[in-house]
C-alpha cells in the first residue's frame, strides 16, 4: 500500500529526480514536478522520468493568466496526462473553466492561499477577509467552475472538507515534528493534516534533504513519516 504522500521533486537535475523516484517508488506513487524542473527540461524532462518509472504526475505550474492563455497552456501539457495540474484559484471561474475543459482526463487543482503567507502578510496585500474565509470563497468558485481538487494549508483543510466531500484536498506546508519549517508559515504534521481531511500531503525537503547517495537515510525518513501516519 502506497502512502498518501506527493513527493516534491524540487530539483533542476533529471538524474537527481530519477534517483529520488527510484528510492521511494515502492512507498510513494505520486510525484510533484514544479517550475524549478519544468522550466529547465519542459515536457521532454517529464517524459524521460516516466520512461524510467511509472508514477502519477502532480504537475505544479500554478497557471494564472487570462482564460485563453491558460487554455493554450493546458493544451500544451495535456499530452503528459497529469493526474493533477495546478492553477491559481484566484484566477477566477472563467480561467478555471477554460483549464478544466482542456483536461478532461485529469484534475484541475485550484491553489488557494499559498502556505508561505501569514495572516498579516496576506492582509498587507489588501485582503479584506482572513486566509480561511478567502480560501473558502475561492474554493467554492473553483469547484463550481470545474476544478476537482484543491490545494490549501493544513489550517484550512477542515473548512474546505466541509464544502465538499468529493474534492481531493492536497496540503503542502507539512513538517514532521522537529523538522525546519523553511519558507512555510502555516504548517502541521502530516498526520494532523490527514486527520483534518486531506487526501494527500505534499512533502519535499523533509524527505529529499536526507538523500545521501545511497537512499538509505531518505527511505528511513519516509518510513518515519509512514509510522507517524498510523
Amino acid at each position: 500500500m502506497t502512502l498518501p504522500i506527493i513527493l516534491a521533486l524540487d530539483t533542476k537535475e533529471i538524474k537527481q529526480a530519477l534517483a529520488w523516484i527510484k528510492t521511494s517508488g515502492d512507498l510513494i506513487d505520486h510525484f510533484k514536478v514544479g517550475l524549478e524542473f519544468y522550466l529547465r527540461h519542459g515536457s521532454a524532462g517529464i517524459e524521460q522520468l516516466r520512461k524510467e518509472s511509472e508514477f502519477e504526475l502532480f504537475l505544479d505550474l500554478k497557471l494564472y493568466d487570462i482564460p485563453n492563455t491558460v487554455k493554450g497552456a493546458v493544451e500544451s501539457v495535456a499530452q503528459l496526462s497529469p493526474k493533477f495540474l495546478t492553477v491559481h484559484a484566484s484566477g477566477g471561474s472563467k480561467m478555471i473553466r477554460a483549464a478544466a475543459d482542456c483536461l478532461p482526463n485529469g484534475s484541475i487543482t485550484a491553489v488557494t492561499v499559498l502556505t508561505s503567507f501569514s495572516e498579516s502578510e496576506f492582509a498587507a496585500l489588501g485582503a479584506k477577509q482572513s486566509i480561511e474565509e478567502t480560501s473558502k470563497s475561492w474554493a467554492v468558485s473553483a469547484l463550481a467552475a470545474g476544478a476537482t481538487s484543491l490545494v490549501c494549508s493544513p489550517f484550512e483543510v477542515a473548512a474546505l472538507r466541509k464544502l465538499s466531500a468529493t474534492a481531493t484536498l492536497i496540503t503542502p506546508g507539512v513538517r514532521v515534528a522537529g523538522d525546519d519549517a523553511g519558507d512555510q508559515v502555516r504548517v502541521m504534521t502530516p498526520k494532523d493534516a490527514i486527520d483534518q481531511g486531506a487526501n494527500f500531503v505534499v512533502i519535499g525537503r523533509s524527505i529529499t534533504q536526507m538523500w545521501d547517495g545511497s537512499g538509505v537515510k531518505m527511505r528511513n525518513k519516509i518510513e518515519q513519516i509512514a509510522n507517524s501516519l498510523r
